[in-house]
């Protein structure tokens, strides 16, 4: 089968990420093989073959927004971030499994879907509807579900007022959400494409920071220096969330200016089962508007290059052929 891989972790220009072929994977007990069809392009992604998330074994196929068909029953399936868990820890026991000390993730350790097949233990897949567009419902995956679980971290009050820093596909999909809930929210990018988004998904404003005091923000964007802005641009008792996996230093916080007035500042780390099963059904229920940039399988690698220049408007999809 057809797969990329990356195989030795650098910038794009030094082509980390490479086309190989393989073997089918065989699915084990308590395994489905799932055939993707699409598969959504994150910056965890693209911060895998950079080196920013070390590599946890060697020439791994990234992709954790797989949508697939189950081989022998054609039942259209997600496959996640979130690929397994012990289930017996204090945190799994708790209902925190995202904490689970033993956790695995697709695409990162195990082969994920940048390959025409893939293998995931049944009880971490979600069921999707056959009749949707495998690359529109690729993006709820991870941009989706981990947008949804940072807009709880962030403690938005009802008509509350929410800051986004970066405006990609996790941001976008998050931003109609808060609105949704009757939420102002100003959207804080560079990106002139972005901007245009976020005004035309109902942002009240989007541009080079909040033109009010926030009570809740969340950052999207890997880029610690966002931070103490951020948290400055909080009003009273307001929350600050960091919704990626990884962020470039934080500066210096100076107590008063950045955390004192009860400011909070707190990591959003991976998702539970249950924040992907509410989120699906709520984006199911009520189809968010997805803004998808294709890209061909065999074009996989200007995917990833198009998402560190910043050139990716909403979110980056595989489309198998």
């Amino acid at each position: 089968m057809r797969a990329w891989a990356v195989r030795e972790p650098g910038p794009m220009a030094s082509r980390p990420l490479v086309p190989v072929e393989r073997e089918t994977p065989s699915p084990g007990p308590g395994e489905v093989l799932v055939r993707v069809e699409a598969c959504g392009v994150c910056r965890t992604d693209l911060h895998l073959a950079e080196g920013d998330l070390r590599p946890r074994r060697p020439l791994t196929s990234p992709g954790h927004q797989a949508v697939g068909r189950v081989e022998g029953t054609g039942q259209r399936v997600g496959v996640a971030w979130l690929r397994s868990t012990c289930g017996t820890c204090r945190y799994c026991l708790r209902g925190m499994e995202n904490l689970c000390p033993s956790s695995a993730y697709t695409g990162w350790d195990a082969d994920g879907g940048f390959a025409e097949y893939l293998v995931a233990p049944a009880d971490y897949v979600y069921p999707l509807p056959g009749d949707v567009p495998a690359e529109r419902l690729a993006p709820l995956l991870c941009a989706g579900i981990i947008g949804y679980r940072a807009l709880a971290r962030c403690d938005l009050p009802p008509g509350g007022r929410l800051g986004i820093y970066g405006f990609g596909a996790s941001a976008h999909l998050t931003a109609q959400a808060a609105i949704a809930q009757g939420a102002t929210v100003h959207a804080v990018t560079r990106s002139a494409a972005s901007r245009r988004l976020a005004l035309e998904l109902g942002a009240a404003s989007a541009g080079d920071r909040p033109p009010e005091p926030l009570d809740s923000a969340i950052l999207f964007a890997p880029v610690g220096d966002l931070v103490p802005p951020a948290l400055e641009a909080l009003d009273r008792g307001g929350t600050l969330a960091i919704a990626g996996i990884h962020l470039s230093d934080i500066p210096v916080l100076d107590y008063d200016r950045h955390l004192f007035q009860e400011r909070t500042l707190r990591s959003v780390t991976a998702n539970t089962r249950a924040d992907g099963r509410a989120y699906l059904e709520l984006a199911l229920a009520h189809p968010p508007r997805v803004t998808i940039t294709p890209y061909p399988f065999a074009a996989a690698a200007q995917a990833l290059t198009d998402l560190a220049n910043d050139q990716v408007n909403g979110a980056a999809v595989l489309i198998m052929s």
